[in-house]
């Protein structure tokens, strides 16, 4: 009797120990704190711009496309088309609204994917 506790005491010691030891759950990458939305996913955006990006605007080049190429966008820190301040608030802006040389995207993104691409643009 002693010895199946005993063999019972450790099988639920290992048990419970190799519970602990698991990773933690992941974390989500879109919280909101406070109100405040936390930034995008540069992954995620990469994969974005490929699909619905890309195919006017050069990730890799500062050439023009059909767009102007966005490579060195943050190290420029204005826009080649109208030479307004690169921000995190202005090139959200202009994906969702675009204007008369781009149509905004926000009928097409939602508004984590809008903060994904931003954030991969501000890598380039």
């Amino acid at each position: 009797m002693k010895r199946s506790l005993a063999i019972l005491g450790t099988t639920i010691l290992a048990i419970a120990t190799a519970v602990a030891a698991q990773d933690p759950p992941a974390k989500s990458g879109t919280k909101k704190t406070g109100g405040h939305a936390v930034a995008g996913s540069a992954a995620r955006g990469k994969l974005i711009f490929e699909q619905k990006c890309a195919i006017c605007h050069f990730a890799d080049k500062a050439e023009k496309k059909i767009g102007p190429g966005l490579k060195g966008i943050s190290k420029r820190r204005t826009f080649t088309v109208n030479g307004n301040k690169v921000t995190t608030e202005s090139l959200t802006k202009w994906i969702e609204t675009g204007d008369s040389q781009m149509p905004g995207m926000k009928d097409l993104l939602d508004a984590a994917q809008i903060r994904d691409v931003v954030a991969y643009v501000k890598t380039l």
